[in-house]
């Protein structure tokens, strides 16, 4: 009798179970090549980053199970390194999935809450000289502070105006901005506009592009992408003088920003042009490369499971940890470059020419 009535208080609640805590792993203890693999950074960057955002993630508690800063930071990375299902880096983490899932947030937040200080756009002549100087050094092309093009990060189709997510290869997706310099540093990214919104008009309604339209820089330019993804051309083909390009529809040629010749007619034209797409090519690279260190952006890792306003904020996150990882040099692990598949094609548009445009083109092209 004893037994039973002992039996009737536990489903009644009367009585608590006693709550059973996971062994928390020490994931700071390895080796840099363990943690590189995982986390896609090493240890001193680590604990830079845990310290960074220890203040904001360390909560009050009375409790001795808290998870802490660094298992809430570590746990984050992995997912964004690897785009693994938060129950599996759970497991992994000695934490369960509801833990997970609610720190995450969190540490993305405080992630983004730095990207004002780690991604930005060259506005003053201080900031753009050394820009200018890269992009000369190494590709031969004058006064240019960045180049610029989107890319798709896949997600599920959502609850809330479903189709315009629906881009031009026909899967949701999230359509990311990204303007880099010449070191693969990201000094732009904007992610809030559903896949079936085109290149040219995010560029017109973001911050940089309003304020490079209202003349913020005199002397300098963006390049325009010209993706031979998207065309029948290629660098080989450059060494035929009888090669018709297909440029880009995605941006007009503004002052501020210089597109390729849609047609060169002369030897000077596909010079310019061989060199305008060498330069530009260091976008394609950029994303590459960030998307190949955080894997959930890119589609080898599934399409995210998320609402598109979470979404944007991993792509901002994982931004930031981009530029984190380039300043501190800290290479690719083994085996974790990524292979981008083509991006939609932008939706073709016919621009009105810029006549001042067309003449600083021809003046470039004669510098060249």
């Amino acid at each position: 009798m004893a037994d039973l009535a002992l039996l009737e208080d536990v489903a009644n609640g009367r009585i608590r179970s006693e709550r059973i805590f996971r062994q928390q792993e020490d994931l700071l203890a390895n080796e840099d090549e363990w943690l590189m693999s995982r986390f896609r950074l090493p240890r001193a960057v680590l604990l830079d980053l845990c310290g960074l955002l220890g203040p904001a993630l360390q909560r009050s508690t009375r409790r001795n199970h808290a998870v802490p800063v660094p298992l809430q930071v570590l746990t984050t990375l992995g997912f964004l390194a690897t785009g693994t299902f938060q129950r599996e880096l759970a497991d992994r983490s000695g934490i369960s999935q509801p833990t997970l899932s609610r720190v995450m947030p969190d540490v993305l937040k405080g992630i983004i809450a730095s990207s004002h200080d780690s991604i930005k756009f060259p506005y003053t002549a201080g900031e753009q000289a050394n820009k200018k100087a890269q992009f000369a050094a190494m590709y031969g092309f004058p006064n240019v502070i960045g180049a610029i093009d989107c890319t798709h990060v896949a997600i599920r189709a959502p609850n809330v105006n479903e189709n315009t997510f629906i881009n031009r290869k026909h899967f949701h997706s999230i359509n990311v901005q990204i303007i880099c310099d010449a070191d693969m540093l990201l000094t732009n990214v904007v992610a809030r506009w559903p896949g079936s919104t085109h290149d040219s008009f995010i560029l017109r309604h973001s911050s940089v592009g309003r304020r490079l339209e209202a003349g913020a820089i005199r002397d300098g330019w963006l390049l325009g992408t010209f993706d031979y993804r998207h065309s029948h051309f290629n660098v080989l083909q450059c060494l035929n003088p009888f090669t018709i390009l297909a440029g880009d529809s995605g941006y007009p040629l503004k002052q501020w920003l210089l597109t390729p010749f849609l047609n060169p007619h002369s030897a000077e034209e596909r010079h310019y042009n061989m060199c305008h797409s060498r330069a530009r090519a260091i976008v394609e690279r950029t994303i590459g490369l960030f998307k190949g260190r955080w894997r959930c952006l890119d589609c080898t890792g599934g399409r995210l499971l998320y609402t598109p306003e979470k979404v944007c904020q991993i792509v901002l996150a994982c931004a930031v940890l981009h530029n984190v990882a380039q300043l501190k040099n800290v290479p690719l692990p083994p085996g974790a470059d990524c292979c981008v598949g083509p991006d939609p094609e932008p939706h073709p548009h016919a621009f009105e020419p810029n006549a001042a445009a067309v003449r600083q083109r021809l003046e470039v092209m004669r510098r060249l």
